[in-house]
């Protein structure tokens, strides 16, 4: 569950493998040439956490049947694996594969942690959002296995659809005639994270990117991330109070139950406590309050293989050719709600209306940024967003964010 940018940077390299261009096939072959005891004696470590512990020892149950090679599953808590898994690493340890988030990758590459795994021509049964969340400069790495984003979360007996426009939006909300016309989760301390799909709406996404994904060049500043300042002020303390730092996730989650908001904006990790209170939910596009396109980040989950493995290409194989399959994908998109990265799964989970409405919301994200700098946003974006809800001066908060967190990329650099 991400309940803002605490688990957005939470929840949200050396080897060589080319993963066998990507094929079965191949890596059959080069198991068979001259490397027997490769195919009887190696073994393979896994790091999952709880939930994905049945699917994937189902996968390696089917791997080991076919392959004759043992592979150890082992449960780590989710919070402690991406620091557990760099230092194990970087003494010659740890395990083969671990599970984890894509914007897990820019340290991992800083660091030397994990090796790239292309799929090669198995990429297109992938979402392409999905591909590229696990590209970096240019090359791949990891095996996506889920898909999580944000969207309109609408309470269908209050509210019949979602306008594409945030002014059309808020009408339609104030119509319901209940305490709020949608919630959005802020806290003291802001959440860019949640608030990020308006921001795109007005032309400032966090970073550049470019042909082999985000550069460390800022640009949510300049004209139009002020915009998207002025537009956080008039709708804040001092304005039409719309936006609210006092409203965390726990009150937005506690009232959209109770019924007292048609729209509330969030994620997948909402909806059972809202099916369990007795809410017919459906799920909705984000408006768009800058005139441009409201893009939310996505997360991708997945699996990487250890830079120090000793069995880099059996890894490969276990992940492309066993993890990667429409049953397993699906067993774990059962235990976690989240759509599946690989396209069958995701149309057959997609039979869910709930799943299917998140899964369209995510065609028209954007992949949270992997890259290392992005670690310096988090507290400067969100407090300056909180600071300018509850009233500072948009324009020169806005530009002294800006410039904070430019100061610590360079730090970065050096």
């Amino acid at each position: 569950m991400r309940r803002g940018i605490v688990l957005a940077t939470v929840a949200t390299l050396g080897l060589g493998l080319a993963a066998c261009g990507g094929t079965a096939e191949k890596a059959a072959d080069k198991m068979t040439e001259g490397n027997e005891a490769a195919t009887t004696d190696a073994a393979l470590t896994v790091w999952v956490d709880d939930n994905r512990k049945e699917a994937i020892e189902e996968a390696a149950k089917a791997y080991e049947e076919a392959t004759g090679n043992k592979v150890a599953v082992v449960v780590k808590d989710i919070v402690k694996v991406k620091d557990d898994f760099q230092t194990q690493v970087s003494n010659g340890e740890g395990p083969d594969i671990t599970v984890g988030a894509h914007d897990w990758l820019g340290a991992f590459v800083a660091n030397g942690t994990v090796a790239p795994l292309e799929l090669g021509d198995k990429a297109a049964d992938y979402s392409e959002v999905a591909v590229k969340a696990f590209t970096y400069d240019g090359k791949g790495y990891g095996l996506p296995y889920a898909i999580e984003n944000i969207a309109v979360i609408r309470n269908a007996k209050l509210a019949d659809s979602t306008p594409a426009t945030f002014e059309e939006f808020v009408a339609k909300g104030k119509a319901a005639n209940v305490k709020y016309p949608f919630l959005v989760q802020l806290g003291e301390e802001g959440d860019p994270y949640t608030a990020y799909a308006f921001q795109t709406s007005f032309g400032a996404p966090v970073f550049e990117s470019n042909e082999n994904g985000y550069t460390d060049k800022l640009a949510l500043g300049g004209e139009n991330g002020v915009k998207f300042a002025e537009w956080l002020k008039a709708n804040g303390k001092t304005g039409t109070g719309l936006l609210d730092t006092s409203i965390n996730y726990d009150i937005a989650v506690e009232a959209f139950k109770n019924g007292e908001a048609p729209f509330i904006i969030g994620g997948p990790w909402m909806v059972g406590d809202f099916q369990k209170a007795g809410i017919e939910v459906a799920i909705d596009p984000i408006p768009s309050a800058g005139g441009q396109p409201a893009q939310p980040f996505v997360g991708v989950q997945g699996f990487y293989v250890s830079s120090k493995s000793k069995n880099a290409l059996l890894a490969s194989q276990f992940l492309t050719d066993f993890v990667g399959t429409k049953d397993v994908q699906l067993a774990i998109y059962k235990a976690g709600n989240r759509t599946p990265a690989l396209k069958a799964a995701a149309e057959e989970a997609s039979s869910d209306a709930v799943t299917a409405g998140f899964a369209k919301v995510a065609e028209g994200a954007v992949p949270m940024p992997s890259i290392p700098a992005m670690g310096t946003v988090w507290g400067f974006w969100g407090k300056t967003e909180a600071a300018i809800v509850n009233g500072e001066d948009p324009k020169a908060a806005w530009e002294k964010m800006v410039s904070d967190i430019q100061a610590e990329i360079d730090k970065l650099a050096k």
